[in-house]
This record gives C-alpha cells, structure tokens and sequence, in this order.
C-alpha cells in the first residue's frame, strides 16, 4: 500500500478493525456536489437576508409565501446536484465494514442518491413537505385555496420538513444518532466542524466510548487535536482512497 500515506493507512487500519463505524457529515460534502451551504446560499435576490432571519417558526407565521419562494429556490438548487465520489464512497464502506451508521446535517437526499441506506437525517430533508397541523411528512394536495402548498390529508399549510433554529431536532434521530455514536469504535466526522450542539455531542460521546475519531475536512476545526486522524483535504478525493486501500487489504487476506 505504498501509495497511501501514513494517515490515510492508519485509517484504513482502524476501520478494518472496527465493528462499528459511526459517520457525521456536513455542508462540506455536498459543497463538493455544488450544493451551498446555508449562508453561501444567500445570493440574488436573497442576498439582502440572513439565513437566521428566513429560517424560523417565526419567520414562516409572518410571511409563509416570503419563506415558500426561498425554500423552492433552494430545493431547485439541490435538485440540480448530483452526489459525489464521497457520498458513493461512503455507501460503499457500508457494504465492506460490519455496521455503519450514517448520521448527516444535511438535507439534500445525496447521501440516499448516491445508494446509503438507513440514513439518520438529524436536520431533516429539504425535499419533503410536513404538515402544520398534524406534524407529519404528507402529500400536496392538488388544489390550494392560498396558493402555498396545502396538506392533501387535512388542508392547512404546509412547511418544509426541516429543522429551523429554535425547533429541537427531531427525538428519534436524537436518540438513534446517540446511542450509534455510543456503540461505535469508529468516529468519522467529514466536512463539518462538528462544534455546533447537538451534534458536538456525537464525537464527544464517541470519545468517551472509547471509540477512535477520523476527521476528513478542508481545515482544521476544534475537532482536529482530539482526532487519532485527521485528514485534511476534499472528502470526495481522500473517501475513495480509504475504500480503495480497504479493498485491497481484504484482496490481500483472501489470496493469503
């Protein structure tokens, strides 16, 4: 494995030894597939708003058409990306180590594009319709008396099926985010500073497990001196690497 470095070999090690691995993304990867991220977004006509202000239960109850327009902007923006050699990479590890949970910020479906499985969506899905009544992801109707997106099941408006600031993430993908960070003996966090509660928690609640932390980003973060590795550079360049170099130790065992 000469053309592996010794970061990128120590990972492949650790990984190849783990029965667990726990993965936290970030707007880093899908940056990579062209998506923006949150504040990057801001362009045009949105240029003039920050994200805090359009991105509330508040926000939503003044003006809804204001926050539709926005949101169908940057749905369109999601649409048109395509996942990147990171996400497939990360869809492959899944079908080479023993368990793996995925647990993404992100809200854009690329993960579920590029072919991973059982992916814990800690902030939601930009693509998915919730209703404001009933609390749950539904259908369109057909028909709209305002105009907006109405909930096909009972009428009223509809929202998008995000977590906004203020609103607590979701319990399940809480609890189920949690408890895999806890069982893990492999922490990846890749393409986000991981600094920001409650997903912070998933690395230190990995640490104390005892579990080893693989960072993958473009720069240094908080993370960074507690990780047993830390990659620095494109998660779509360095993820592929790590599979590759994980195949080949398994090609090299099975000809032994």
């Amino acid at each position: 494995m000469t053309f592996i470095s010794t970061p990128l070999a120590i990972a492949v090690s650790a990984l190849r030894a783990a029965r667990h691995v726990c993965v936290l993304t970030g707007a880093g990867i899908s940056a990579e597939s062209g998506v923006p991220t949150f504040r990057d977004a801001q362009t045009g006509l949105w240029a003039k708003f920050r994200p805090e202000d359009l991105a509330t239960p508040e926000a939503f109850a003044r003006d809804p058409r204001r926050i539709w327009e926005w949101y169908e902007w940057r749905r369109e923006l999601v649409r048109g990306a395509q996942p990147n050699a990171g996400h497939r990479a990360l869809a492959e590890l899944a079908r080479i180590v023993p368990r793996l949970t995925l647990v993404t910020q992100n809200v854009d479906s690329l993960h579920q594009r590029a072919g991973s499985e059982g992916v814990i969506e800690y902030h939601g899905n930009i693509l998915r319709d919730r209703c404001t009544a009933e609390g749950i992801v539904t259908d369109r109707s057909p028909l709209s008396v305002t105009g907006l997106p109405e909930c096909a099941r009972c009428g009223e408006l509809l929202r998008p099926d995000v977590v906004w600031f203020g609103e607590a993430i979701p319990r399940s993908a809480l609890l189920q985010a949690d408890v895999a960070a806890a069982d893990s003996d492999v922490f990846m966090a890749i393409g986000t500073a991981a600094v920001v509660y409650p997903a912070a928690g998933l690395a230190e609640r990995a640490l104390r497990s005892g579990a080893k932390i693989i960072e993958i980003n473009t720069e240094s973060t908080e993370l960074t001196p507690l990780a047993d590795v830390a990659l620095q550079g494109p998660s779509g360049q360095l993820l592929p690497q790590i599979v590759a170099g994980l195949r080949e130790q398994r090609g090299q065992r099975a000809g032994l």
